[in-house]
């Protein structure tokens, strides 16, 4: 088991029941920031950020998460020109 720091680029994210999240951009701060690739077509005008907080572990090239799937969509930090929406 690895830590957030061992976190790389390109690195799959998915949920503690396996489901696919998103890939990593990069770290910023203590949170993961998503390519805006796997925000979906209502969402490619910004990104989705997952805090550290939700990072069970770090294995190989994947970022296991401690929830499932649908609850870090609901969860998802999304900024928009460098400011928090809403």
């Amino acid at each position: 088991m690895s830590s957030f720091t061992d976190i790389r680029e390109h690195m799959e994210v998915i949920g503690a029941d396996g489901v696919h999240i998103g890939i990593v951009d990069h770290l910023d701060g203590d949170r993961i920031k998503l390519t805006r690739k796997d925000s979906g077509q209502a969402h490619q005008d910004h990104h989705h950020y997952i805090p550290k907080g939700l990072v069970a572990e770090v294995e190989g090239d994947k970022v296991r998460l401690s929830a499932n799937g649908a609850v870090v969509a609901a969860l998802f930090e999304e900024e928009k020109g460098g400011e928090p929406i809403g």
